[in-house]
């Protein structure tokens, strides 16, 4: 498996694959002990927790026509944050799935902002 970085730079490949294994799997995510991994086809992108500022979820609504009415199809998708703005926005299964990632995360990110930001 190959390995992008989306922010700071993890050198090592063989601790990368030995975390992306032992990792919690999400849908299109894991969670490791250092680093957010992201899959995408045959590679991984990743970012270092200690590059991560902000995380929130973004819930898309896609309108749909079915034979029977109309309706909206809810999107649920993490958003993570960096110091020069996002990183990546990724798709989750649910609702259920979204709020579990944000718990997991705040466990290991504490210095990260969660949420819309207060307005002033």
């Amino acid at each position: 498996m190959k390995f992008e970085p989306l922010a700071s730079v993890t050198a090592d490949k063989d601790a990368l694959t030995s975390e992306y294994k032992a990792a919690r799997e999400i849908g299109k995510l894991r969670i490791g002990e250092l680093h957010l991994f992201v899959r995408t086809g045959l590679s991984a992108h990743y970012i270092p927790y200690r590059d991560v500022r902000r995380v929130f979820r973004r819930v898309q609504l896609i309108p749909a026509k079915m034979c029977c009415g109309s309706g909206a199809f809810e999107l649920e998708n993490l958003v993570v944050c960096g110091e020069a703005g996002e990183l990546c926005q990724v798709q989750l299964p649910g609702a259920r799935a979204a709020v579990a990632v944000m718990e997991e995360l705040k466990r290991r990110v504490p210095e990260a902002e969660f949420g819309k930001p207060a307005e002033n």
